[in-house]
């Protein structure tokens, strides 16, 4: 791929801000529902910020050498679930999410460590392409089910049901999806840099017309876009939150609970957490791995994996001490890079400033959680697509006509696609982690007594 702008570029600043403004549009959804899902009162604006303040960190640790962003992990969510249920209170459960992810950087520095002693040779031999690859594809196929399901669904709900039919929230995706591709494919100049805005507007505007005639007419089928958000704002009369509103950071509301610390608490967060960070050290690789082909320059070599570990594993911690959540680098931010051809990692530094501001800023928090889910599903079949390519890629020079590259690619998709996972107590292996462990043993046990090519 040619790159429009490569890592070390730098946009003019009107440019920057638009090429910002679409890498928040591609994480903020994700990064914004973690903390809904996990409930407790966790604010989703306070996870913003620490995505944004993680990635900072990242980019700081990996020398501006590697051009993605870090939002809310979603492997750790039974993390999270398990720090609110084995805390005597709130206090204490929020005070978990920071010593969890304190448990998870360690893990990654311990790893950094290691991988700073003995390089990463061993890496490329035990995770060559024939294994990388089709994990990297894994990574975008698993999530293809969330966008085929959210490109048929409205965010209006009448009687506890959605109200709008799925053919008009579908239609409302295919907007968005065809004008994204559109633009990506025969846009000129800007068009073709920002097709996720364009995209994303295209898809609104056409909901915010369905919506208007549903309304007019009393139609509810019609109803895709619920103006909620908007309304909360002023629930209380017009002040000065509804336009500016400092997020509660999950660091205020844990230092309440230090009284009520004890050590099998801790025990019990240690278990939570610790194991799930070994499961998302592999997606670091596949994630790094994934961009390195992108920008056709190895990450785990230079700046090197030692420093893309440091950053993501210090990176989380910092997101969680502000917003509870610990991070991860997001598919969506690679997927963007690849559609756009923008590899900037001043991009990725003005997203994550965008990101500290935008989390103060209360209508633009309410328009990202208005967009419905069908627009962002058009949005995320794109990225998500790209992303599956992106690994199937990796692997297109390897021989598959050599049965044991077969088998192990056979065996990696369908473990992966299946849905294969495997639970030990708190601890879940992801269909991700549990697909890479099987193509690793399945590659080794083949391998014996064969020569690299």
């Amino acid at each position: 791929m040619k790159l429009i702008y490569n890592v070390s570029d730098k946009p003019t600043f009107g440019k920057l801000i638009i090429f910002a403004l679409q890498q928040l549009l591609a994480i903020m959804t994700a990064t914004l529902v973690v903390p809904v899902i996990i409930g407790n009162n966790m604010d989703p604006a306070a996870a913003l910020f620490g995505a944004g303040i993680g990635t900072l960190v990242y980019v700081l640790f990996t020398q501006k050498k590697s051009p993605v962003f870090l939002g809310s992990s979603f492997a750790f969510i039974g993390s999270m679930v398990a720090a609110f249920a084995g805390g005597v209170s709130m206090s204490l459960g929020y005070l978990g999410l920071i010593i969890g992810a304190f448990f998870a950087g360690l893990v990654y520095v311990v790893i950094a460590i290691v991988v700073k002693i003995i390089g990463v040779n061993w890496i490329n031999k035990l995770m060559p392409a024939i294994v990388i690859g089709p994990t990297v594809a894994i990574i975008g196929l698993s999530l293809a089910g969330n966008a085929v399901a959210d490109i048929t669904k409205g965010n209006v709900l009448v009687d506890g049901a959605q109200a709008a039919a799925p053919i008009v929230c579908l239609l409302c995706g295919l907007v968005t999806l065809f004008v994204t591709t559109i633009c990506s494919t025969y846009g000129k100049k800007m068009a073709r840099l920002i097709p996720f805005i364009i995209g994303i507007l295209a898809g609104y505007v056409t909901a915010v017309i369905f919506t208007a005639i549903g309304t007019w007419a009393n139609i509810d089928a019609l109803k895709v876009i619920s103006y909620a958000p908007f309304l909360a704002l002023a629930e209380n009369g017009v002040t000065l939150e509804t336009f500016v509103s400092v997020p509660d950071f999950t660091f205020v509301t844990a230092y309440k609970g230090v009284g009520e610390l004890s050590a099998s608490y801790i025990g019990t967060i240690a278990v939570a957490y610790i194991p799930v960070a070994f499961v998302v050290f592999a997606e670091h690789i596949a994630d790094h791995k994934n961009i390195s082909s992108i920008i056709e320059k190895d990450l785990l070599v230079e700046p090197g994996l030692h420093r893309t570990l440091l950053g993501d594993g210090v990176g989380s911690l910092v997101g969680a001490i502000f917003g509870g959540c610990p991070n991860t680098t997001y598919g969506e931010s690679v997927g963007c890079l690849a559609i756009t051809a923008n590899a900037s990692v001043v991009t990725i530094i003005a997203a994550a400033v965008g990101a500290i501001i935008i989390s103060f800023i209360s209508p633009f928090v309410a328009f990202v959680n208005s967009i419905p889910s069908c627009v962002m599903g058009g949005v995320c079949m794109a990225l998500y697509g790209f992303i599956a390519v992106s690994g199937l890629k990796m692997f297109k020079y390897v021989d598959l006509e050599d049965n044991r590259n077969l088998f192990v690619v056979s065996i990696i998709l369908i473990a992966g696609i299946g849905g294969l996972t495997l639970t030990f107590g708190k601890v879940t292996l992801t269909s991700i982690a549990c697909a890479l462990i099987l193509g690793i043993i399945t590659n080794l046990i083949l391998s014996v007594g064969k020569k690299e090519n």
